[in-house]
């Protein structure tokens, strides 16, 4: 959705004042913060526009290794704003020279880690997207990192402050479902084999060895780049570490226990025959102390027959509560006589997110100097449930985690998967 100048002009004004307005106790703070984005992509500039939405940011520089994408990114920004960002193709030199107080990391997944850790180092506060890590070890060295320099952390995990979401785990919390022994969180897509797509040259103005950076560098596919990436294991980590870690999140976000004990997941690709390397199917069980949790996700098969086709079921004594995303919260009692619950959502355009209202708290926390609704180690244990489950997968063996030293338990082999091999010159961050 392109968004209006008119409309940009006054929605900007309106919540500046509205921002500005935070009291004098909380002390000195610009007026606007120098804001910077790397990856200007289709979600980086979703969460650039609400930034300069908000009346409390100027864009000062972006950068991307895809002028395909950055030159239209940044005329954007010049076009609704009058502002112009400097463009910049490596993010060490934007961060040198432009010294950002606000660094948007909207990045593919694997280079999430090396980003945030230079944008904290560099004295910035970082928006950075879920999930924060490839591997759990470089999540570790992101929170220690954000901790040493004292910067504020929030990672895009939106549905943290999304209106129903809210209200949804209020009801939860209260007991109203009752006691909770199971979860089940899934998202099901329509969809077929796929399409075999040959590699190609890359297009003139992308650096594909830069976009591949410390991952494996392999021969650029269009399948890959823009976009695609989410389905290549070597840059990502498939379904569940994309749209699952929302709904580990608010798993998370229910429960008192901070992680799983004991982690199995199987599946593996029955259907797709293209290039991607994730599954297309996929189960994976968390036991915690108190209660059992399962993801499943397919690539196919996406049906009116089972109602919904992502979120969470909490299964309770006295009900079951679904949590959902364009269909808000329902709670089905036990007892047939009792009505059902249901509240609708309230999601932002374009692409039905609250990245608004996670800003805004992103920039009360900035000035509070207090930890935000989503901080890194919040992003980072919900990151973790993901990665655990793609760990065991690839082992293919269940795996008994140690949340609070982060090791898996009796199993050299599979703690040498917490880590991979970086691929010269970067290296990989310790905690």
């Amino acid at each position: 959705m392109k968004i209006n100048r008119r409309d940009f002009i006054i929605n900007s004004a309106a919540a500046g004042i509205a921002l500005r307005g935070f009291p004098a106790i909380l002390g000195q703070t610009p007026d606007k913060y120098r804001v910077a984005l790397i990856g200007t992509g289709w979600w980086g500039m979703n969460i650039l526009h609400t930034a300069m939405e908000s009346g409390v940011a100027k864009v000062v520089a972006m950068c991307d290794v895809d002028q395909n994408q950055l030159n239209p990114a940044a005329d954007d920004v010049e076009k609704l704003s009058g502002e112009k960002p400097v463009r910049y193709h490596d993010f060490r030199e934007l961060l040198e020279k432009q010294k950002p107080d606000i660094t948007i990391v909207a990045t593919p997944d694997h280079w999430h880690p090396l980003v945030m850790i230079a944008a904290v180092k560099a004295g910035c506060h970082v928006y950075v997207e879920k999930p924060i890590s490839h591997t759990i070890l470089e999540g570790k060295a992101m929170v220690k990192a954000a901790r040493d320099a004292d910067r504020t952390v929030q990672v895009g995990l939106h549905r943290r402050v999304s209106p129903h979401n809210v209200s949804g785990m209020e009801f939860l919390k209260s007991g109203k479902a009752g006691k909770i022994g199971m979860v089940r969180a899934f998202v099901h897509y329509q969809g077929g084999e796929g399409e075999w797509v040959a590699d190609s040259p890359a297009p003139q103005g992308l650096d594909w060895d830069l976009w591949c950076g410390p991952a494996p560098i392999r021969p650029f596919n269009k399948k890959i780049h823009p976009k695609g990436f989410r389905s290549f294991l070597d840059y990502a980590n498939g379904q569940l570490g994309d749209w699952g870690v929302h709904w580990m999140d608010q798993i998370l976000w229910w429960t008192e226990e901070k992680y799983p004990r004991k982690v199995f997941s199987t599946g593996g690709r029955h259907i797709l025959r293209d290039n991607t390397t994730s599954p297309d199917t996929q189960v994976a069980s968390f036991e915690f102390e108190s209660f059992t949790a399962v993801w499943e996700h397919r690539l196919y098969a996406g049906n009116e027959a089972e109602k919904t086709n992502i979120g969470c079921y909490f299964y309770g004594t006295e009900g079951t509560f679904h949590m959902g995303w364009l269909d808000g919260w329902t709670f089905y009692p036990a007892d047939p006589k009792k009505p059902t619950i249901h509240q609708d959502p309230h999601l932002n355009k374009p692409d039905d997110q609250n990245i608004q209202q996670l800003w805004a708290n992103f920039i009360e926390s900035i000035k509070a100097h207090r930890r935000p609704v989503t901080d890194i180690e919040i992003g980072h244990r919900s990151t973790n449930m993901s990665l655990l489950g793609m760990l065991s997968l690839k082992l293919g063996r269940s795996v008994e985690w140690d949340g609070e030293k982060e090791q898996i338990v009796g199993d050299p082999e599979a703690n040498k998967l917490l880590r991979r091999t970086y691929r010269g010159p970067w290296v990989y961050p310790e905690a």
